[in-house]
């Protein structure tokens, strides 16, 4: 097994552990959950969400090149 880190924001942190409490899970079970989701999602799908994320964050992209 691998582990990793994820380095967030304190704000983004606690509103992620507040999400995963309301359905039961803890923050860790979650990602894990949502992971999963990604990794098992149709490759056509994943791919069009890449796109919209990039075209959405293309102008941050470009200002931190």
């Amino acid at each position: 097994m691998t582990i990793m880190t994820l380095e967030l924001d304190d704000s983004k942190a606690d509103a992620f552990r507040v999400k995963a409490r309301q359905i039961g899970l803890e923050p860790e079970q979650l990602l894990s959950e949502i992971i999963d989701d990604i990794i098992n999602q149709p490759e056509a799908d994943f791919d069009s969400g890449v796109d919209d994320v990039l075209a959405k964050n293309r102008e941050l992209y470009r200002r931190l090149a």
